[in-house]
């Protein structure tokens, strides 16, 4: 049988139970396999004699057993004691004795023990030396069984019983000769993440095997490649360095997999000359370097090349994914030619200093409001951020071409990118055009569709201009007049929710889609705007989400990227606090500070996780969760999370009656919205909060982004160690909008020193949305941070980190540039544009 990188692992395993084991992790195919990256190496292992082992160090030694012995526990189980001695054995001048120590409530276990450490068997052991009762013991050590024919020739001086002196083969023998075995238990071992299925070892069993395969099937196919001359140099060089470190019991390690033999079977992606000039390995190379590692120095380079690779190959998809859309027509939205068309730079407030494109203008059709971007930004009533003036000019000069814009515009929350949003539709519907801008919640759609009804619908320009609102919870007839209008082509304004992914929304004249919080929109929704036969409209993606540069530039490379970092000018800074849910004096002046405020005519919010008491997982949608390592404690109460059974967070549903009965509560009105309630009920409770009618909003995250009431000062986040960073800020920016002092206080259980109290100490500390992103990234991993529904809970990048990587990440782009500069198509560098290719397929994959 041939083994290909597409080769089903299953096909090639005799142990059934192990393939399915391998299948749960997501290992399929060779090339799986080949990418199932372990997350760490552990040092060479000192090859020595039980007589020089120091205790508590790790060292690997030969050694003949002597006894076996089996002592039940008090507690049941039982322990099973085995002395080995490595007297007399070829290279040992000084001989001693040691101890394994192997415990197990699993009488199969200990029988499958005896059966292979019998009296007399040859082995060879690694593990942590430690002393009990003045002699030299191994508890639960790694142990490999060596095949030979003549025990009593090679145990002399070591007194065991006759019946285990024989000349037959060990019948569990694990390894061929000493030399071999210790090979291999001495080299620096890849450890992988593994189940209750399948061990650490038995993963990288798995992968040796399949490598030996592939190097035994390129042996018969004479496969060479140059690439790898360097590895036969390299591995000599460490073999000596080894042999130096090690008493001189092991001739030179033997070679399990040779690159140059596998180098067929797969093939570079990173062109040969460009791999050279970086210093890379090959990439048959890499995967042997980094599953079967002759030092950690080895396993290093390994991963810096694949890290790399991986970069370059989704730099390279990101840029032929712009150049692409180039090639693609869209309706060009030049300037109009209007009378008074300087009032620009002469009229209004935020009117100055805000350039226009110089591409030709285009004369609105009859139905088109002329000159109402002008008439808009010259009608606010506050002066325009420069970065606002500078990101409006870049999205008009984008939409002034007949190929789409792509462009993200990123922006600190509250820095004011509705404008932008609304200034860029504007442009679209003042040259004959409709404009859809989509949020991911109805909350949210209604409170753009009503800044932009109040913004201009009151400016004579616009007498004429529908401004739609287009959710699910519409009225039928709503509904149809809305779909109507938009078929017919006429120039308008849509805010719709997911319902304009639907089939039944139709806009032939569709020149401009914004997308507010584009990793809550999979892949194939917003593809269905962009089907059809016609134009592809200009795409504007805005996200509060604090993205560092490196993240941007790896998930949405394939736009431009525009950032608004100042703040509007009259916002005060928010004070942030922590407060421990046990401190109950702190709590009650929290409790007594929101109730001053709330006596000033101000609102505040209450956070919860949860909508129900009585059910343990009744999370909102939108509630992002900090996922931490299986070891990570966040309540510092020295138990690991995952061992234990964790307190339920608290629920609107209780928090609500818990402080409408507190006595600094009595005579205020609550309300409570969650994702459960219907839209009518959400504008109704919206309607009240931002009126003042409901004073405290005892909510889930469903108030998380573009939610925006002026007089909300106060906002409190219980469980908050177990939000994300990211929300925790996208929560806090919910208050301080109308120019008062505000406070976001994050009630937690964590103790001092945990991770939680860590994770929160970065929130209270920083404003920065970039510096809170980048130690998100750090703590979570960009998948995450992103969304699950962008980029998946397990992102199609393996080994590259979007924070740490910055430099590689920006090498990789510059290279990528210069690759499709010289090859546009990449058909010069065909396994470039296959690996090209399952990448935007996978990333595609993880986002559906």
């Amino acid at each position: 049988m041939r083994v290909t990188l597409d080769t089903e692992v299953s096909s090639l395993m005799s142990n059934k139970r192990r393939a399915s084991a391998l299948k749960s992790l997501g290992v399929v195919t060779v090339r799986d396999a080949l990418e199932y990256f372990p997350f760490r190496v552990t040092p060479a292992v000192r090859v020595g004699s039980i007589a020089d082992i120091r205790v508590g160090e790790k060292v690997a030694f030969p050694a003949i057993v002597q006894r076996f012995a089996v002592y039940p526990m008090s507690r049941g189980g039982s322990r099973a004691l085995v002395t080995v001695a490595d007297s007399g054995l070829p290279g040992v001048r000084r001989g001693g004795t040691a101890t394994l120590v192997f415990f197990s409530y699993k009488r199969h276990y200990i029988d499958w023990l005896h059966g292979r450490l019998q009296e007399g068997a040859l082995i060879v052991v690694s593990g942590d030396a430690s002393e009990y009762n003045g002699a030299v013991q191994f508890t639960h050590p790694q142990v490999m069984v060596v095949e030979h024919h003549d025990s009593s020739a090679l145990i002399p001086d070591i007194p065991v019983s006759p019946s285990s002196r024989s000349s037959a083969s060990a019948p569990h023998a694990d390894a061929p000769s000493v030399e071999a075995a210790l090979a291999r238990v001495s080299r620096p071992q890849p450890v992988y993440h593994a189940s209750s299925r399948i061990s650490s070892q038995h993963i990288h069993d798995a992968i040796l095997a399949i490598l030996q395969m592939l190097d035994m099937q390129g042996a018969q196919d004479g496969a060479v490649h140059d690439a790898t001359a360097s590895v036969a140099a390299q591995s000599a060089t460490q073999s000596a360095s080894a042999r130096d470190a090690a008493e001189s019991i092991a001739p030179p390690e033997p070679t399990i997999v040779d690159p140059a033999r596998i180098a067929a079977q797969i093939p570079d992606i990173v062109p040969d000359d460009l791999r050279q000039e970086r210093g890379l390995m090959h990439r048959a190379e890499a995967f042997c370097a980094i599953h079967n590692p002759s030092t950690p120095e080895e396993f290093a380079q390994g991963i810096a090349t694949l890290r790399y690779e991986e970069a370059f190959v989704s730099q390279t998809a990101m840029l032929r994914e712009r150049a692409d859309s180039h090639t693609h027509r869209a309706y060009p939205c030049a300037a109009p030619e209007v009378e008074g068309g300087a009032a620009l730079a002469e009229g209004g407030a935020g009117a100055s200093a805000l350039a226009e494109p110089s591409a030709p203008a285009k004369l609105p059709t009859p139905s088109a409001p002329a000159g109402l971007l002008h008439a808009y930004i010259g009608s606010l009533p506050f002066e325009l951020t420069q970065g606002q003036k500078d990101v409006i000019a870049q999205i008009t000069d984008d939409m002034s071409h007949d190929w789409p814009m792509q462009r993200l515009v990123q922006g600190e929350v509250g820095s004011g990118k509705t404008v932008v949003a609304i200034a860029a539709m504007l442009r679209a519907v003042e040259c004959g055009h409709q404009a859809v801008l989509i949020a991911p919640t109805q909350v949210l759609a209604e409170q753009h569709y009503e800044s932009i009804r109040r913004q201009v619908g009151g400016l004579p320009e616009a007498e004429r201009l529908p401004i739609m609102l287009l959710t699910g919870g519409l009225k039928l007839a709503q509904r149809r007049k809305v779909l109507a209008t938009a078929a017919s082509g006429e120039s308008c304004i849509v805010v719709a929710t997911h319902a304009a992914f639907s089939k039944s929304f139709q806009a032939p004249n569709l020149a401009l889609v914004v997308i507010d919080e584009q990793h809550r929109f999979g892949v194939d929704q917003r593809q269905a705007l962009f089907e059809g036969d016609g134009p592809v409209p200009h795409m504007l993606v805005m996200t509060a989400t604090p993205i560092p540069r490196t993240a941007a530039m790896t998930w949405f490379g394939n736009l431009d990227i525009s950032w608004l970092a100042e703040l509007p000018g009259g916002r005060k800074p928010i004070t942030s606090v922590v407060v421990n849910e046990a401190d109950s004096s702190t709590m009650g002046q929290m409790f007594v500070h929101i109730r001053k405020r709330l006596d000033q005519g101000e609102r505040a919010y209450v956070v919860c996780a949860r909508i129900d008491e009585d059910d343990a997982d009744s999370f909102d949608e939108g509630y992002d969760a900090a996922p931490v390592a299986p070891e990570a404690d966040l309540d510092g109460d020295g138990v690991p999370d995952d061992a234990q059974p964790a307190p339920p967070l608290h629920s609107v549903e209780q928090m609500s009656q818990r402080l409408a009965a507190l006595p600094q509560f009595r005579g205020v009105a609550f309300a409570t919205l969650t994702g459960r309630d219907d839209d009518e009920t959400k504008h109704d409770v919206m309607e009240r909060f931002s009126s003042g009618q409901v004073q405290v909003l005892v909510a889930t995250t469903v108030i998380e982004v573009g939610v925006d009431v002026p007089q909300a000062t106060n906002i409190v986040i219980f469980d908050a160690e177990h939000y994300g960073l990211s929300q925790l800020h996208q929560l806090r920016g919910r208050v301080g909008r109308g120019g008062m002092k505000s406070w976001a206080f994050f009630v937690t259980r964590a103790a001092e020193g945990s991770l939680g109290a860590e994770r929160l100490e970065v929130i209270r500390s920083s404003t920065d949305g970039a510096e809170i992103a980048r130690a998100d990234l750090e703590l979570r991993g960009a998948g995450d941070v992103l969304g699950d529904v962008q980029s998946g809970k397990r992102s199609s990048l393996k080994l590259l980190r979007v924070v740490a990587d910055a430099d590689v990440i920006e090498q990789a782009r510059d290279d990528a540039q210069a690759v499709i500069e010289k090859d546009p198509t990449l058909r010069g560098n065909v396994q470039l544009a296959g690996a090209v290719l399952d990448f935007m397929r996978s990333t595609e994959a993880d986002a559906a």
